[in-house]
């Protein structure tokens, strides 16, 4: 039904942001028909009238925790709510969409990325290399070692330097994981060319995923590989070792643990707390694994081979997960007795490829998909 443009709403506009930006509490009518874009205006207006000097901003607004994306009387009737009330409005500034900065070529397909130091970015290539890019504009080290496409990378400690080094791990489809360390801060003709201080093997097949144990004393990486359907590997590397000479030289790792449960192809793994892990599967599962135990704790079926996954939200609780179909899928395994995914989002026209949650925001995630777009997702939007 559509809005009658004659009916008003009283409301009342709070938020949590702090001077100048509140809006004073006193309650007001509007138009029913406003929409997000209209009920901005109003704020902007009283926001300005207290302060001349204020600029022009657009807000999102959400009703007990929920973001309105519907007419204000078409979004009241959805939920339920009466018209007579004063309607509580809490406005926060809306996240604008960003532009595209200038893209960052490779010699052949980008198959991993990780955005995760506030400095570089990390890429890996199928031509077999991985590559660093300070501001996302200048490559400054090319990773070099792997026989074949690198389907995987990882900054240790989300980048954090250590010991005035940044460590890196890369996957490979040659089977095997590589460490890399390098100074960032000095100066040098760019690009420069690194090559591995420590190499895992172990696997029969290419290696799918990694991810980092948490802490900050100890390196764990984590891989599940395509033919090895049913296994995912622990390794462990103490990050105090300075095993830094040439490749001929190098100490390989081997694995301290195997998980075993899957029966198909692990193409994901995470590792949100230091005894926790999370893997996905073509098997169309997801599991929770015990780290001190090597023993499986909770699992889900979904009904769909799997891609990726991802855990965040309110603790790092919430499981987002994508794979043969159009559906970002998240779950709460915190609920007992049911399976059922707590928000599900179906934007994408093709299978989804990779999702992530926002690294400081419980309610953000981002999923990409074979249609050819990345969509940011808020769990607060009206479905």
């Amino acid at each position: 039904m559509d809005a009658d443009p004659s009916r008003q709403v009283r409301v009342r506009f709070v938020t949590k942001l702090l001077s100048p930006l509140r809006a004073p509490p006193a309650a007001i009518a509007v138009p029913a028909d406003l929409s997000r874009m209209g009920l901005s205006e109003i704020v902007n207006s009283l926001l300005a009238a207290a302060e001349p000097d204020h600029k022009q901003q657009p807000f999102d607004f959400l009703v007990d925790g929920e973001l309105v994306r519907l007419p204000l009387q078409q979004f009241l009737l959805a939920k339920g709510i009466s018209a007579e009330r004063v309607l509580e409005l809490e406005y926060v500034k809306a996240v604008a969409p960003r532009k595209q900065d200038e893209p960052c070529p490779h010699d052949d397909w980008v198959s991993a990325v990780d955005g995760s130091n506030p400095s570089f970015i990390l890429t890996g290539c199928y031509d077999g290399l991985a590559r660093l890019w300070k501001d996302a504009a200048v490559c400054t080290q090319i990773l070099e070692g792997h026989s074949d496409a690198i389907t995987s990378t990882r900054f240790i400690n989300k980048g954090v330097e250590t010991e005035g080094s940044l460590h890196v791990v890369t996957g490979s489809k040659d089977r095997s994981l590589r460490l890399y360390k390098f100074d960032t801060s000095a100066s040098m003709d760019y690009p420069k060319w690194v090559g591995a201080y420590k190499i895992f093997r172990g696997h029969t097949s290419s290696v799918q995923s990694i991810a980092v144990d948490p802490s900050r004393d100890m390196l764990w990486a984590v891989e599940g590989s395509e033919e090895d359907g049913d296994a995912v590997s622990l390794k462990k590397r103490r990050m105090n070792s300075d095993s830094s000479g040439p490749e001929e030289s190098q100490l390989e790792g081997s694995a301290t643990s195997t998980l075993l449960g899957h029966t198909q192809c692990v193409t994901a793994v995470t590792w949100p707390e230091q005894q926790t892990i999370y893997s996905a599967s073509w098997d169309h599962s997801v599991r929770q694994w015990d780290v001190q135990t090597v023993k499986e704790t909770w699992n889900m079926f979904c009904g769909k081979a799997l891609n990726c996954l991802d855990c965040g939200g309110e603790g790092s609780s919430l499981i987002a997960a994508g794979g043969s179909d159009p559906i970002l899928r998240v779950w709460d395994p915190r609920k007992p007795g049911t399976l059922a995914p707590v928000f599900q989002f179906s934007s994408h026209s093709s299978w989804i490829t990779a999702c992530k949650w926002h690294p400081s925001s419980w309610f953000h995630l981002v999923s990409s998909s074979f249609d050819g777009k990345v969509m940011l997702w808020d769990l607060r939007t009206a479905v």
